[in-house]
């Protein structure tokens, strides 16, 4: 990493509307030329190693939305959640990073996210990576 301020991303909850968040907070601070790190934790590691990182769904109690979100997402045209990472690489400094314990506790093999993430790292690896952030946001 550079000197540039760092840009945290904690994501734990892995619904669409969550992950989407993620997704364009990371995407718009590497733009801004920060140096982002999203870390992923329990659910988003389960449904990257799943391959289910791009799927539209939400939590129960926006059901009775869910299908009009899900139509208006795609007649606007608006990114995948895949793409919006891949761009993030594109456009800044950005990373994924999947916790080793959270991919213990899911019963997620490494190699089921390996090729999706920058690294596997263990908590005492990304706390101190990420001590000095200038932001740091738990989705």
């Amino acid at each position: 990493m550079s000197g540039k301020p760092k840009f945290v991303l904690f994501a734990h909850n892995a619904t669409y509307d969550k992950l989407h968040q993620v997704a364009t907070l990371g995407l718009t601070a590497a733009a801004m030329g920060k140096d982002v790190i999203v870390v992923l934790l329990f659910w988003t590691i389960k449904k990257l190693a799943e391959g289910k990182i791009d799927d539209i769904d939400f939590p129960p109690e926006y059901a009775a939305s869910a299908e009009q979100v899900a139509r208006l997402l795609k007649e606007k045209k608006v990114p995948k959640i895949s793409e919006m990472f891949q761009e993030a690489r594109l456009v800044g400094h950005f990373r994924l990073i999947a916790c080793s314990a959270g991919l213990e506790y899911m019963g997620v093999e490494a190699g089921a996210v390996e090729r999706n993430v920058d690294e596997v790292l263990g908590l005492p690896s990304i706390l101190s990576l990420t001590a000095q952030a200038e932001t740091k946001l738990f989705i």
